[in-house]
């Protein structure tokens, strides 16, 4: 199995820095990035990132990684409350699964507080801001190290 990692970023994350600072912060998704790569190297392990805006493209990602990775990181931005087309294809890739939020989702609208990616993922990890990526890619790496 390889040590490599896959971090799926949803939709919109592209935009972080310009869009709801007072919600996201003022960091940019090439930092989150940089600051993934510096742990990875760190924990010793390979990390390859994506980011997706479409349902269809993030389940494409998702499928093609049985294989090539040993864990997914993701964060799967709105599509965490009613998406099961990436719900299901999590659960048919077997892979150990961390989900990722910026904010704390419990905390925000009623909506945002149920997660259809949470009974397929290992753990999830909310509400620290870009610590909750570096947070769930050592989660990630302990898990595939048992």
């Amino acid at each position: 199995m390889p040590s490599k990692i896959l971090i799926v970023h949803g939709p919109n994350l592209n935009m972080l820095g310009e869009r709801e600072i007072n919600v996201y912060g003022k960091f940019t998704l090439d930092e989150i990035n940089r600051d993934l790569q510096a742990k990875a190297k760190e924990l010793g392990v390979e990390i390859e990132t994506v980011q997706l805006n479409g349902e269809g493209e993030m389940v494409d990602a998702l499928q093609q990684a049985k294989n090539k990775f040993a864990a997914i990181v993701i964060n799967p931005g709105a599509y965490t409350h009613y998406s099961i087309a990436i719900r299901d294809a999590l659960a048919a890739i077997s892979l150990p699964v961390v989900e990722v939020h910026l904010s704390n989702i419990y905390a925000r609208e009623e909506f945002r507080h149920k997660s259809v990616i949470a009974p397929v993922a290992a753990g999830q990890v909310t509400g620290f801001g870009k610590n909750s990526y570096v947070l769930g890619l050592m989660a990630a790496v302990s898990l595939i190290k048992k």
